[in-house]
């Protein structure tokens, strides 16, 4: 049995300009795959494994065209080269779903719509994607199964990819030919107000494993969608994969209707507020560590990660004692390691990426430490100025766990404020943050969803629009009918 192996991963924002090029992505190819931790249950399966291609990155702007299409092109060669090989059984594809591609409406359509038409219509596709992606017709049409991951913050991203190739390798072992029937929920919510450790999705996503027991159903999936695209496909879903078509509509329909019907009771898990009252709520916590979120600027939902406005309030306030971890600022990174550890200097930090949303900001300050993140392959320093110290990359990241700034020798748990670009936090996060509060900053992931331009979402969407009823239908993939 040989399970071919590829995809396209990334977050895209259209509220910003600044396209995600080659550069930023880490790109996995042939054997790669079999080496690496974001695929390693591969080594494990009992099919041959054929990798080909992987390209992922730190959610973003959109992808720009000739990226994409240099990628595409190589991963549809990888395939046909595979295909010269040997008959593939199945192809197995890791997906995101909010892939926005400057000048291309449905990237995730395209890609796997051009992957059909190399392995013909008789060859299983099985894909994996992220809640946080947006469906099409188009993508549905040409799979055979589908799963997404089952919990926000990902702890299950590994489970759900493997549990997606199984599902294919079945597929393959059975002769068994499912289909894929979706419902597209007209509400799109950020992952901050649908996070699955709180109430409503908490219960909503707890239900999923029980649809997979139905006679009938292979998979199910509730998809939150990802909201900071303004693009015809976004919008939430529930998707079923099986077998029997009054079983799959049925259950699509039945999941559907329960996440439109709790829409309105869809809250934020910390408290949350303006930047002024967090951090006074920060200041005045007799508890420590405060994790403050930086929500409007978190690059893992597609924030540019330049931006300063915590800094600039913090020093304008005389705020002590705060660590502000993650500004991505080359340039000003690149003086530190010319400099060296322990000198005083002028620096500009910020609106290196996106000048024409956010201003820099212009400091005196003492270089602390300079580190490289082996890790992660980026280059970061810590920098003080009054009190107020500052952990700046030379690439966009998420600091999202206490590990992530050990290379400059900091303890999380010690710090007064912790203050990272960042929506919900990760579980080890959360596992320090003593309390953990959510600024509502500005910027290319701001969370006051329904003032954001709303040219190309279909309407009605809630939170746009509230005032109007939704009645779910089933929509199944063309090729229930081809088969």
């Amino acid at each position: 049995m040989r399970i071919a192996v590829g995809g396209l991963h990334t977050e895209c924002s259209t509220y910003t300009d600044v396209l995600q090029k080659t550069v930023d992505f880490k790109v996995l190819r042939g054997d790669d795959l079999m080496i690496s931790d974001f695929f390693s249950f591969l080594p494990r399966s009992k099919a041959e494994i054929v990798p080909l291609m992987h390209a992922r990155s730190t959610p973003g702007g959109a992808v720009s065209r000739s990226t994409y299409d240099l990628f595409k092109q190589e991963f549809l060669s990888r395939l046909e080269l595979a295909l010269t090989d040997a008959p593939i059984d199945g192809l197995y594809l890791a997906m995101h779903g909010a892939v926005h591609v400057d000048g291309l409406e449905d990237a995730e359509g395209d890609w796997i719509e051009a992957a059909r038409k190399r392995v013909g219509p008789s060859c299983p596709i099985s894909v994996s994607f992220d809640l946080h992606g947006n469906l099409s017709q188009k993508i549905i049409d040409q799979i055979d199964l589908f799963t997404a991951f089952r919990h926000a913050p990902h702890i299950d991203t590994l489970e759900t990819m493997e549990r997606a190739l199984n599902n294919l390798i079945n597929v393959v072992e059975t002769g068994e030919r499912p289909f894929v029937g979706w419902v597209p929920i007209p509400v799109l919510l950020p992952g901050e107000r649908t996070s699955t450790v709180d109430e409503p999705a908490k219960s909503l996503y707890a239900q999923l494993p029980g649809f997979d027991k139905i006679d009938g159903i292979t998979d199910a999936s509730l998809m939150v969608g990802y909201v900071w695209a303004d693009v015809e496909r976004a919008n939430a879903a529930a998707v079923i994969t099986g077998t029997n078509e009054v079983t799959v509509r049925q259950s699509a329909e039945q999941l559907a209707q329960s996440y439109f019907d709790v829409r309105a009771e869809f809250k934020f898990g910390p408290v949350t507020g303006s930047l002024s009252d967090m951090l006074a709520k920060a200041i005045k916590s007799p508890t420590h560590p405060v994790v403050l979120t930086d929500s409007g600027d978190n690059p893992g939902g597609g924030g540019v990660g330049d931006r300063v406005c915590v800094l600039r309030y913090c020093v304008q306030n005389n705020v002590r004692g705060a660590l502000i971890i993650g500004i991505a600022d080359a340039p000003a990174v690149q003086q530190c390691f010319k400099l060296g550890e322990g000198v005083f200097t002028d620096i500009w930090l910020g609106a290196t990426l996106d000048p024409a949303r956010s201003t820099p900001w212009q400091g005196h300050v003492r270089i602390e430490k300079i580190a490289k993140d082996n890790k992660r392959g980026n280059r970061i320093a810590l920098l003080n100025c009054n009190g107020i110290r500052i952990v700046i990359s030379d690439r966009r990241y998420t600091f999202h766990e206490p590990e992530n700034v050990e290379p400059l020798g900091l303890d999380l748990t010690k710090e007064r404020i912790v203050v990272i670009k960042c929506g919900y936090i990760s579980p080890a996060m959360a596992q320090i943050a003593n309390p953990n509060l959510m600024a509502l900053t500005d910027g290319a992931v701001n969370q006051d969803i329904a003032s954001l331009q709303n040219l190309h979402r279909p309407k009605p969407t809630y939170p746009f629009e509230s005032d109007f009823a939704f009645r779910p239908k089933c929509k199944t993939s063309a090729r229930v009918t081809s088969k």
